[in-house]
């Protein structure tokens, strides 16, 4: 399965549970249902991944954590704020970069309408990959 494939079942889901539970719940309840619905979906989801920081020869252990890396191409970053910052889609673009990931999908539950709080980033795919 390719990145664009992934997110597309990404996607779905999170409408699907905002379509359910709307919008006011932590990030943790989202992450949590989002996980066990993409692993219903026979996909390997790794939730709160450490990502370490490499300078030089310091290796910071924990730059951040990834709130879910699906099949390892697909980095999901998960807020359930009133509105995306500039700020969140720099950090996206950052994980991806030291992830060396191509695709990731930063996912708002916060708005009232989820498609308002989906943004696709992306990190070197090839031209043809850039649309959905």
């Amino acid at each position: 399965m390719r990145e664009n494939e992934l997110a597309k079942i990404v996607v779905d889901v999170a409408y699907q549970i905002h379509r359910r539970l709307g919008p006011g719940l932590f990030e943790s309840a989202y992450q949590a249902i989002m996980a066990y619905e993409l692993r219903l979906r026979g996909l390997h989801v790794e939730t709160e991944v450490p990502i370490p920081v490499v300078w030089g020869e310091m290796q910071l252990e924990i730059g951040f954590r990834a709130d879910l890396w699906i099949e390892r191409m697909l980095l999901v970053e998960l807020k359930s704020i009133e509105a995306l910052a500039p700020v969140h889609k720099k950090q996206m673009l950052t994980y991806l970069r030291l992830t060396n990931t191509r695709l990731g999908l930063l996912i708002n539950f916060g708005e009232e309408l989820i498609r308002d709080g989906i943004m696709r980033l992306v990190n070197g795919l090839p031209d043809e990959m850039h649309r959905p």
